[in-house]
């Protein structure tokens, strides 16, 4: 069958993941979904129209299959085996937060006031006083 591919291959061609074997893994733990299906094996076919859905990190990735890879190439090429349907992550105003990241404000939100300052002080856990 020319127009398909093992899962765990077309995750490493599709370069979410660095390794092979590491593809082979996520694809038998189970928490990879084809068209809605648990997998447990890294040898299911995928084909051009199926939607992959799988943790990858902190987020869940929602992909759909645009065309088998032929080989592991450079991530322009890459990108175009698959169209990404994940959500955006969600954006709030001011002040973005990602766990294990440090605070960052958006492009132009300018310094924050006092009151912004001191609930990020709470959020981070800082009292205020500079003793640590």
């Amino acid at each position: 069958m020319s127009g398909t591919q093992r899962v765990d291959k077309w995750l490493w061609f599709a370069r979410f993941l660095k390794s092979r074997s590491l593809a082979t893994t996520l694809a038998a733990s189970g928490k990879i979904r084809v068209n809605g299906t648990a997998i447990a094996k890294a040898h299911q076919q995928v084909k051009e129209g199926d939607v992959l859905t799988f943790p990858l990190g902190h987020h869940i990735r929602v992909i759909k299959v645009l065309a088998p890879g032929t080989r592991r190439g450079p991530a322009p090429e890459a990108q175009t085996l698959y169209e990404d349907l994940s959500p955006p992550p969600p954006r709030t105003k001011g002040v973005t937060v990602v766990e294990g990241d440090p605070p960052q404000r958006d492009a132009g939100a300018g310094r924050p006031t006092k009151r912004e300052r001191r609930a990020l002080d709470q959020l981070m856990g800082d009292d205020g006083t500079g003793d640590d």
